[in-house]
């Protein structure tokens, strides 16, 4: 059982840990502070509630059942940053923002007073690691403890997906996707944990033994259940940057080919270090730089390549727009062997606009670094015309 909670704490923190890395000039974001508190809570409690963790913080501390105060109180206060994160979540006026955080800090500050309480009050000398609920639900003070603490986890929960549920009907996509995960992780959390909690406690009470309920079959629906809320929080916000890192991971990779033709020649200004994190920054680098090493190359560039590629193109079958970037691509290819090579520019350069300066975004330089990377080197490449003192090295790849 140890084994099951600390994976499912260690994956809520995997995702707590990815989603608060940001770039370290980012301005501080409370939603995503409240996201990664909730979710660190929420490991927190898998771990606390480990059965080696319990039997450790019992030895410790040296009084039997510590762990269960503490535990019950960080479920508490998971609870409440359950409450909170969906006030920033769900946004609206500052100060309206700000009234709902206080109201459940003021709610659930007191309860986690209280079940440390009622824990100091009761007799509980029995150590129970894993059926405390259950083994203690007719003791004085221990019963009203678990009582109050599952109270109050039901509460928020019931709350949760009430909101949840109305702003899923007004939202879509990804948002509405990750209500409705945290939808169905709260129906989990209440049918089966809260539930079987409930139902073994109060079996206890009548004098029956379904304490099964409570030690087998709650914790793997807590931890299934608190799994689809962290994805539910995180999936509407780290997707799009994950698609958008992908995308330009690809891109950067695809603009290789043209890099290593025209780079030399470029002295756009490096970025610092820090920028090289985040692909969608290197990318614009190279994009810029590139656009930087073409105007470098203009006065190389030679219509009477470009003509007899096109023409061969088209004679090939090739559509129009095919032809074109061939063409260009042909014609850009020797511009930078003559730079290389230290050539004098042509007599008459060609004024004739290459498409992957006409359209925005980083397609057409991909168009034309993919065309290029089929067009046969010309010559060795090597310092081109920038002059050394003023030339940039060549960034990483």
């Amino acid at each position: 059982m140890s084994l099951v909670v600390y994976l499912a704490g260690a994956v809520l923190l995997l995702s707590a840990a990815v989603l608060f890395h940001r770039p370290q000039s980012a301005t501080p974001n409370p939603l995503t502070a409240s996201t990664c508190v909730t979710i660190t809570l929420g490991a927190t409690v898998f771990v606390c509630s480990a059965p080696v963790t319990l039997a450790a913080v019992n030895d410790l501390t040296g009084i039997p059942n510590f762990g269960a105060p503490l535990t019950y109180g960080m479920l508490s206060a998971y609870s409440c940053s359950v409450l909170i994160l969906l006030a920033y979540w769900r946004g609206g006026p500052p100060a309206r923002v700000r009234r709902q955080v206080l109201r459940s800090i003021a709610l659930y500050a007191p309860l986690i007073v209280t079940l440390i309480v009622l824990f100091t009050l009761a007799d509980a000398p029995t150590e129970r690691l894993t059926d405390l609920d259950t083994y203690y639900a007719n003791t004085p003070y221990m019963r009203e403890m678990i009582v109050l603490y599952l109270l109050g986890h039901t509460a928020a929960i019931v709350a949760m997906a009430v909101v949840c549920l109305k702003w899923a009907r007004e939202v879509t996509g990804l948002l509405r996707t990750g209500l409705l995960l945290m939808i169905v992780g709260a129906l989990l959390d209440l049918l089966g944990f809260q539930l079987t909690k409930y139902t073994a406690v109060v079996a206890r009470w009548t004098g029956h033994d379904l304490d099964f309920l409570s030690t087998n079959v709650a914790p793997p629906m807590a931890a299934l259940a608190a799994l689809l809320f962290s994805v539910g929080y995180v999936l509407p916000r780290l997707l799009p940057a994950a698609v958008a890192h992908g995308r330009g991971l690809r891109d950067h990779r695809r603009l290789r080919p043209l890099w290593t033709r025209v780079g030399f020649v470029s002295v756009a200004p490096k970025p610092p270090v820090s920028w090289w994190r985040l692909p969608e920054e290197r990318l614009h680098w190279r994009e810029v730089a590139i656009h930087d090493a073409l105007l470098a190359l203009a006065p190389y560039f030679d219509d009477r390549v470009r003509s007899r590629v096109l023409a061969a193109a088209l004679g090939e079958g090739r559509t129009a727009h095919e032809a074109r970037v061939a063409a260009e691509a042909a014609m850009l290819a020797e511009a930078a062997r003559r730079a290389a090579a230290l050539e004098e520019p042509c007599a008459t350069p060609s004024t004739h606009r290459l498409h992957a300066t006409e359209v925005s975004g980083t397609a057409g330089l991909v168009e034309l670094s993919q065309a290029l990377a089929r067009t046969p080197v010309p010559g060795p490449v090597g310092e081109g015309t920038v002059k050394p003192s003023m030339a940039a090295e060549s960034p990483p790849s």
